[in-house]
């Protein structure tokens, strides 16, 4: 127990504390001084269905702490809907949200003091908050994840929140018509959960279970089915235990933790955004991680899950499959996991998988056979260039032209760029640019999923290229770079690009650069002046004053002194 709540909690001889009758007033008994204090970081909401299941999971948690011997106090944090927000200037505020989840549970349980937190969210930015927040308070800590969604279905095909939006690309270039666009949209989401693809949230929590910070299997089950309440009781136990013996999540989090995580995701197909907020969450933590490690994991973990966005099944096919458990023990018997890694269980990865059979079942084929995998080197690359100099990440799996070299079609925002695809203004071979949505021009970093969403229901999926120094939704695919860095807003290359410049990706010599003259770069230079901020005051103001580049995982308090 965390020594000030000791001191002033735990009762010696006829000492009183008026902090003992404000704990009363919430259920407190004597007996209830003496047990460890737990924070349940609660992230219901009904904004979204992804979170909309979260408070049973909670209540669930609160009573198993109790048997357990802990004493918990729930409290809220925030969500913020991508998918809702997604193509509007709200979506602002999706990697922001990561920011506010990590600095309320931070304040909530250093502010009372508590001695371990077990944090419960859904959407996407719930994940690395909650883990920013355990990085730097280092107290005991689980993450439970609230579970993914079921599909939906219509004329035989599994949909995602991914369908709708690819949905209205059809529509717009003629390929479906209305009733076909309103049936996929009432039909994509059928009921609570996140995300149902390996886009980021599953993405995120297949990370954590990776990194030993989540109970195995946990990762991959439906929100709706009862294994996910069991787990969740199960994760309160588990917490609880590792409050007595304290284990800490500097002791699980280390180095091997995120190469596990790396390795993970690229075994899955996983989304872009786990680059940052690995990078985020290795950042707070400590540990030595930077972007030329993905690069170098890449290289060494092949693809060897057919899951969508560009493959064919969803997460709960993964989880019938022997989900990440059996796909860790596939990396770990090749030699590409550490089994030594320390998990919340007080268990090493090797023991935690000892009982998991060394190949998956050839009855089914969403986990691929070792040697036989969908792509034989992980799907996320670095790319960089005098376009991104710190680095830039492409989803690269699927992609059927890796590289193109075409004309600069320029747009300053999201919006102009959808319009652009939506009118039939974007042709084959030309190269997108979408500036000024990074971390500080946005700010925030918007996702992009509504312009490579209709560029794929177009189909110019594999006949032209984006670049943006925003982000992707997790349900991207396509030959798209984002992350740019250094960004445009503060003087990165892509600033630079005009119309019809010639620009190349190319995804297999790891590259991205505009083939104009040094002369002309420092001509273009000289000319350019940064932009006023978008937002003077409030969140974004803040943000965009504190945010550190893409390339560090755009966390907010680095080298704040």
């Amino acid at each position: 127990m965390t020594e000030n709540i000791k001191s002033q909690v735990v009762t010696q001889g006829v000492q009183r504390s008026p902090n003992r009758a404000m704990l009363r007033a919430v259920g407190f008994q004597d007996e209830d001084f003496s047990k460890p204090i737990v924070g349940l970081a609660n992230g219901y909401s009904t904004i979204t269905p992804c979170n909309m299941g979260l408070n049973e999971l909670a209540l669930k948690a609160d009573d198993s702490l109790r048997q357990a011997g802990a004493m918990p106090q729930m409290f809220g944090t925030i969500t913020i809907s991508d998918g809702i927000s997604m193509g509007t200037e709200g979506m602002k505020y999706s990697l922001v949200s990561r920011e506010v989840i990590a600095d309320s549970i931070e304040t909530a349980c250093t502010g009372q003091s508590m001695d371990g937190v077990l944090a419960i969210g859904g959407c996407d930015k719930n994940m690395p908050g909650a883990m920013i927040a355990i990085a730097r308070m280092d107290i005991p800590a689980i993450f439970v994840y609230g579970g993914t969604i079921k599909p939906g279905h219509h004329n035989g095909e599994d949909l995602t929140v991914v369908s709708a939006f690819e949905a209205v690309g059809q529509y717009s270039a003629g390929k479906i018509d209305k009733q076909e666009l309103d049936a996929i949209e009432q039909k994509a989401c059928p009921g609570a959960g996140s995300c149902g693809g390996m886009f980021t949230a599953n993405t995120m929590s297949s990370a954590f279970e990776a990194m030993g910070m989540s109970l195995p299997y946990s990762s991959t089950m439906a929100a709706e089915d009862q294994e996910k309440i069991d787990s969740t009781e199960q994760s309160a136990t588990v917490l609880v235990e590792a409050i007595r013996k304290q284990i800490l999540p500097s002791q699980i989090l280390t180095r091997k933790a995120f190469e596990n995580a790396l390795a993970v995701i690229m075994a899955v197909g996983g989304s872009t955004n786990s680059v940052l907020h690995l990078l985020a969450i290795s950042n707070t933590m400590g540990v030595d991680l930077t972007i030329d490690d993905i690069e170098v994991m890449r290289q060494k973990v092949p693809v060897i899950c057919d899951l969508k966005p560009s493959g064919r099944y969803v997460t709960v096919n993964l989880h019938k499959a022997g989900g990440i458990p059996q796909v860790m023990k596939m990396l770990l018997v090749n030699g590409l996991l550490h089994g030594d890694a320390l998990t919340i269980t007080g268990k090493t990865v090797a023991t935690v998988l000892a009982d998991i059979p060394e190949n998956p079942s050839t009855n089914q084929d969403v986990i691929r056979q070792w040697d036989n995998p969908l792509y034989k080197k992980g799907h996320l690359a670095i790319l960089k260039g005098n376009l991104a100099f710190e680095g830039s990440v492409a989803k690269i799996s699927g992609v059927k032209t890796p590289k193109i070299t075409g004309p600069a079609r320029v747009f300053e925002s999201e919006e102009e760029c959808l319009d652009a695809i939506l009118d039939g203004k974007i042709n084959a071979g030309d190269i997108i640019i979408v500036r000024y949505e990074g971390p500080v021009g946005g700010p925030g970093m918007r996702e992009m999923l509504a312009p490579t969403s209709a560029i794929i229901g177009a189909g110019l999926g594999d006949k032209v290229g984006l670049i943006t120094d925003g982000r992707f939704s997790g349900g991207t695919y396509g030959l798209v770079v984002g992350h740019v860095a250094p960004e445009a807003a503060v003087g990165g290359n892509i600033a630079l690009v005009e119309e019809s410049d010639s620009v190349t990706i190319d995804a297999e010599e790891k590259l991205l650069q505009l083939n104009i003259s040094e002369e002309e770069f420092a001509k273009r230079r000289e000319q350019w002046q940064p932009p006023q901020p978008r937002y003077r005051r409030g969140i974004l103001g803040k943000y965009a004053k504190l945010v550190s580049s893409s390339s560090l995982g755009a966390v907010t308090d680095l080298d704040l002194f």
